[in-house]
């Protein structure tokens, strides 16, 4: 039987990723490019959602060129996306303003008019997510209330996942089932709108993309995506997921009790469960699984691997320009340094709320910090510090889904961290359990590879095509003596947030807002 190849996309919050892949799971070409977010006030964080959608473009043109494959093999595609970003969408389908980021958090007025409107623990109960900055509602609430000729001229809120779809040639602007909770206002058992939420925020249902199932075929490319892809104007659309719920299926977290971490420019903590199951706690949110058979408990991390990105970028200079002149990955430079300082970094805490926490404290006003430095500190210890402390808020997670009542046995890791042997040991050490590598870290292309495999119906459902496409590497076991560092450095952090939360974060937070 001849090959038949798919293409998976993953439009980032940093830069798009397009693979192209073999119908048994294995990549065949690449193509990446970044981007960068706007910043116009402090908390503020958009992007250009057009700039986005040309960067999508332009990696599935490179990726498929360099495959050497004839257009007619490749028969689908589909798309993974930062969730929660809202896109304000004009009569003819223009955007009205940037998009706004999932990790902006100017809204903290809506917030607390949303608490004060919703008791937290109800709001929590029905759309399992905790009231927050992230979701579309307080930024909808937001743009009607500061910018009203913009929003009297709205006819659509779309996600991300929905504007992109669309520009590559679907008829309809659709949402995925494992998306939409994230409006808001929606009823997570019943799987519907909350009726009571849209009359008490005064927001019609109208505004939001028609709900569909993950790895459904819903067209075909465009003609003029065609022409500028290199791609068959016969190449299928199906529908894809958020990049966390891509992520999860490209990691092959199919049944109850499977975890992952994956770590990207945010991150994310998943746990396959049961439909019906809620944390009693309300620290980790719940959506719908991509399968639409189960749903998952997701522990966000607002700032992930970006934040090491951040410290590449604006710190570690010296270690940039020694990776060029070596022709080096600046990563790979910082990793061999981080590896001579012992585990703990000499006492450093790095708490990585540059975006606010998510889970388990979802804080708006909390901020990033280092703390413990000494002369005795260099980069060197910074490095380490960093990702550790970008691991420790994942350990923090893993502590609160204990104490939930839930304990996997093993985790499933994945995004650019795992490339670094070093980060992988701190992983499993951090939380004291097995850690898993994929084949393919990039989860979340994979994730909607498998989305396009079973919409081109290479496979009978989701289930087949992971089983088939999804592959791991290596298992990674806990260091024991770095497991007892990293119990008191845990205590270190839990302490440090707290004492900083008395009074610290809220009033950095209001004189930053100033």
């Amino acid at each position: 039987m001849k090959m038949q190849y798919v293409i998976g996309v993953d439009i980032g919050t940093t830069g798009a990723k397009t693979i192209v892949f073999d119908q048994a799971g294995e990549p065949v070409s690449s193509a990446y490019q970044e981007y960068s977010c706007i910043y116009p006030h402090p908390a503020w964080i958009e992007q250009d959602a057009d700039s986005l959608v040309e960067a999508a473009v332009k990696t599935v043109a490179e990726a498929f060129a360099k495959s050497g494959l004839n257009k007619d093999d490749v028969v689908s595609m589909a798309f993974s996306t930062q969730r929660s970003c809202t896109i304000f969408l004009d009569s003819q389908g223009h955007p009205l303003r940037n998009m706004i980021s999932w990790q902006d958090n100017r809204v903290g007025e809506e917030v607390a008019e949303m608490e004060a409107k919703v008791f937290g623990d109800r709001y929590f109960d029905i759309t399992g997510l905790p009231i927050g900055a992230t979701w579309l509602l307080p930024k909808i609430m937001w743009y009607r209330k500061n910018e009203p000729e913009k929003w009297s001229k709205t006819v659509r809120v779309a996600q991300l996942h929905d504007y992109i779809f669309k520009k590559f040639g679907a008829e309809e602007y659709l949402v995925p089932n494992t998306d939409m909770g994230l409006s808001g206002v929606w009823n997570l058992t019943r799987n519907c709108f909350e009726e009571e939420f849209l009359k008490i925020f005064n927001i019609e249902a109208k505004y939001f993309s028609g709900l569909t199932n993950v790895g459904i075929h819903k067209g075909t490319i465009s003609k003029e995506i065609a022409t500028r892809t290199g791609l068959s104007e016969k190449t299928l659309l199906c529908t894809g997921a958020g990049d966390q719920s891509a992520a999860a299926l490209g990691a092959g977290i199919m049944s109850d009790g499977d975890l992952s971490v994956s770590m990207g420019t945010g991150g994310m903590m998943i746990m396959c469960v049961d439909k019906g199951k809620t944390d009693p706690h309300r620290a980790f949110l719940a959506t719908e699984h991509a399968t639409g058979e189960k749903w998952q408990w997701e522990g966000l991390q607002k700032g992930s691997a970006g934040i090491y990105r951040w410290f590449r970028d604006e710190i570690a200079g010296t270690e940039t320009a020694e990776a060029k002149a070596g022709n080096l990955d600046t990563y790979d430079v910082l990793s061999k340094k981080a590896a001579e300082v012992p585990p703990g970094a000499r006492g450093l805490i790095v708490l990585p709320y540059f975006a606010a926490s998510g889970t388990p404290h979802w804080n708006i006003n909390s901020r990033g910090a280092i703390l413990g430095l000494t002369f005795a500190h260099d980069r060197a210890c910074l490095t380490r510090a960093f990702m550790e402390g970008i691991t420790m808020e994942h350990k923090d997670m893993l502590v609160s889904l204990k104490m939930s009542g839930l304990c996997p046995k093993k985790i499933t890791i994945m995004g650019g961290p795992t490339k670094s042997e070093l980060w992988n040991k701190i992983q499993a050490s951090m939380y004291g359990l097995p850690v898993q590598t994929l084949k393919m870290p990039d989860a979340s292309v994979l994730g909607v590879a498998i989305a396009a495999a079973a919409g081109a119906k290479l496979y009978g459902n989701l289930e087949e095509a992971a089983a088939a496409m999804v592959k791991t590497v290596s298992v990674i076991d806990p260091v024991p003596d770095w497991q007892k560092v990293y119990e008191t450095q845990y205590e270190c952090y839990e302490a440090a947030y707290e004492d900083l939360n008395r009074t610290t974060f809220a009033k950095m937070a209001r004189s930053q807002a100033e």
